[in-house]
């Protein structure tokens, strides 16, 4: 008699598979990559920009065209990894995101370098669903499976310190092409150790049909949103081609909606979204991340432009927040989330963030790191970590097993969307308010230093005037936290093992 037709009813099934613990090496490997990358461009953004001729205005597409590319495919890659194996797109997503890197780190000018941040965005949207779904069907066993999970989040959050230092050690000592070429033995290594070790479960497949025009008429929708941001900052709101944008947008978005409503096999069943928490939930951390992103850009500059810090002391800089979301999220909200309704700590959460975030419209040409820039970092990191981590796990509870993968990649979908458009937004805002601040003073500076020193205060001016901006963006998500969300503290019962259970443990942060 076998071992598994020996165990008595209702005993924890176990992995048959001898190397899920190898197999968790190569997949953490990989996921390192993914949250290294999203933070490692970030410090070498203005050396890029310097070296391929970027303008200020078209800057943030550097970051936007990688998390677009990657939002707005993540429930497509989700899809994709689903029918073909969740195995082969994992590899083939770690192979494709290598490619993309090296083409990034060769890029001779903007226009090649957005591409490539696009390309990794798109394997990237193929390689993260198959990384979290191979981490659930290898381990079946709930105490095993929450501790694969504990490791790759602690990655997930862990990854974004070293990426600001590694980014700045990078810059500073190298070159900032090397940011993109490190991707390349990460990806290699990874995508060997899996294609040796990883034996993916037979019988996961999901065989539905495509729902392509699902796929064309959310990411179109995406872009066109993301573009007129963009377009408002170069041209002005009241410009044709930035209101036919925004028209556009909202067009082919609703019939997306309307056509999810209408085909047999949707990219993303409507009652995933319409339910009350999990709609709060989306919108909430969506909002949120519009705050966060842009302020990263920002305070990148802000550093290494008007405070003169070098590449790697910028890294080092950033670790107090992240220091504050690791905080928040293993020591706040994963120890009250079971205690506690989730509104009761992801609205203060938010609340707290918005203070740190209310610190920063303090920054001025000579500000303190240690007196402005430091306390506004951590409370930030803090407030964040501790509403994210509740977050994640409302997300998914309750959802029908066919429904759990949708709903994880939903909370993925809404942070890296959230991220383009406040990128754009805030980019916009800031731009403008620069523009405006060096109109009205530029004419009573007559040395060239003065000239200088008023552009400086015109760029911390318009800083300032888009984290305004942010400030109120976080209050609102608190604000729909405790409209919408009204589900009470979960049981801590371990999730079952079983057909669709794989989906059903909450999806890490990763904070770009």
């Amino acid at each position: 008699m076998s071992e598994t037709a020996a165990k008595a009813p209702g005993a924890p099934a176990q992995s048959g598979d001898a190397n899920r613990w190898k197999a968790l090496v190569f997949i953490a490997l990989a996921q390192l990559m993914v949250v290294l990358d999203a933070t490692i461009v970030n410090i070498a953004l203005p050396s890029a920009q310097t070296d391929l001729g970027i303008s200020d205005g078209n800057r943030q597409w550097v970051v936007t065209a990688y998390a677009l590319a990657f939002g707005g495919l993540l429930l497509f890659g989700g899809r994709i990894a689903d029918l073909w194996g969740r195995k082969r797109a994992f590899v083939i997503g770690l192979i494709g995101f290598a490619a993309a890197s090296a083409l990034g780190g060769a890029a001779t000018s903007g226009a090649m370098m957005f591409g490539a941040r696009a390309l990794q965005g798109v394997f990237g949207a193929m390689l993260a669903p198959a990384a979290l779904s191979l981490l659930a069907v290898m381990f079946t066993d709930a105490k095993e499976r929450a501790k694969a999970f504990g490791i790759y989040g602690a990655i997930a959050g862990g990854g974004g310190a070293v990426g600001f230092i590694l980014g700045g050690v990078l810059t500073e000592y190298l070159d900032w092409r090397w940011t993109f070429f490190v991707n390349i033995p990460f990806a290699a290594v990874a995508a060997l150790g899996a294609y040796f070790v990883i034996r993916e479960p037979e019988g996961g497949r999901n065989r539905n049909p495509l729902d392509i025009p699902g796929v064309l008429l959310s990411t179109l929708g995406l872009v066109s949103l993301v573009y007129g941001f963009t377009r408002a900052e170069s041209e002005g709101w009241s410009d044709v081609s930035t209101i036919g944008l925004f028209v556009a947008s909202a067009v082919l978005l609703i019939a997306f909606v309307v056509t999810e409503m209408r085909v047999k096999a949707p990219l993303l069943p409507l009652r995933v979204v319409t339910d009350r928490n999990r709609g709060g939930i989306y919108l909430s951390l969506g909002i949120a991340i519009i705050a966060m992103f842009g302020t990263f850009l920002f305070l990148t500059y802000y550093l290494q432009v008007i405070q003169g810090f070098s590449p790697i002391k910028t890294g080092f800089a950033f670790l107090p927040m992240i220091a504050g979301m690791m905080v928040g999220s293993t020591q706040i909200g994963a120890r009250l989330m079971t205690r506690v309704p989730a509104r009761a700590l992801m609205g203060p959460g938010f609340l707290v963030a918005s203070v740190g975030m209310l610190l920063m419209t303090r920054l001025e040409i000579g500000s303190s790191y240690a007196s402005t820039v430091l306390p506004a970092m951590l409370l930030l990191g803090l407030g964040m970590g501790t509403a994210f981590m509740p977050a994640m796990s409302l997300a998914t509870l309750g959802v029908e097993p066919r429904d759990a993968g949708v709903a994880s990649a939903m909370v993925n979908t809404s942070q890296q969307v959230g991220g383009a458009i406040g990128t754009a937004l805030l980019n916009t805002i800031a731009a403008s308010a620069t523009t405006a601040y060096i109109k009205d003073h530029i004419a009573t500076a007559t040395s060239k230093s003065q000239q200088q020193l008023v552009q400086m205060e015109g760029a911390v001016h318009g800083y300032t005037n888009a984290i305004w901006f942010a400030v109120g963006m976080l209050v609102l998500a608190a604000v729909i936290v405790v409209a919408f969300v009204n589900a009470g503290a979960p049981s801590a019962t371990p999730v079952a093992s079983g057909e669709g259970a794989e989906d059903e443990l909450p999806v890490p942060v990763v904070a770009h």
